[in-house]
């Protein structure tokens, strides 16, 4: 499953530290073990359940989430360094594992993917940092994951969690006008 899941996302050799490469990649491998979802089907299942008939799929939504996450705390380097520390590394596990508890909340039957009895008890935030904390990864990361969505509204995002979390929305919120 390991091999799966760095061939699903080369972007893994973003992150420079190798032990959080490590945790990032456990953490996937762990939510397969877990889901009824095969890495496959993350190409072909849609993001979102919050849009009727989305065009998008999991991994375009996931890939780009972390293009873009990237790209943003690049550029706010470059230009707001000085003022601003920013951590890469945590940047890039973050936008990869927004979404790993999507995994537990989501389930294929008859080939139609739909809400999992998990998931409409927990929705991935919540069980996306559970999977993430079993694996080691460290708490600056977990709270990326925890409030990449609208639950995160309620506490203080790191400048990290900023980040992935506007990366996240840009790629969602323009598919509610479709």
């Amino acid at each position: 499953m390991r091999r799966a899941v760095e061939e699903l996302w080369p972007e893994l050799e973003w992150i420079k530290d190798p032990q959080l490469r490590s945790q990032v990649t456990q953490t996937w491998v762990r939510a397969f073990e877990l889901s009824p979802l095969e890495p496959g089907d993350l190409n072909e299942i849609p993001f979102t359940l919050l849009v009727p008939n989305c065009p998008a799929t999991f991994m375009e939504h996931k890939r780009c989430v972390v293009h873009i996450a990237r790209k943003a705390a690049e550029s706010m380097q470059e230009y707001l360094g000085k003022a601003l520390k920013i951590d890469l590394d945590t940047v890039i596990a973050g936008a990869i594992l927004a979404d790993v508890g999507k995994l537990l909340e989501y389930e294929k039957v008859g080939g139609e993917v739909r809400q999992s009895d998990r998931g409409k008890s927990l929705r991935h935030p919540f069980t996306g940092v559970g999977l993430a904390m079993a694996c080691g990864v460290p708490d600056e990361v977990s709270h990326i994951i925890a409030t990449h969505a609208a639950e995160g509204d309620l506490v203080k995002r790191s400048t990290e969690a900023y980040i992935v979390h506007h990366a996240d929305f840009m790629s969602f919120l323009p598919f509610k006008n479709l």
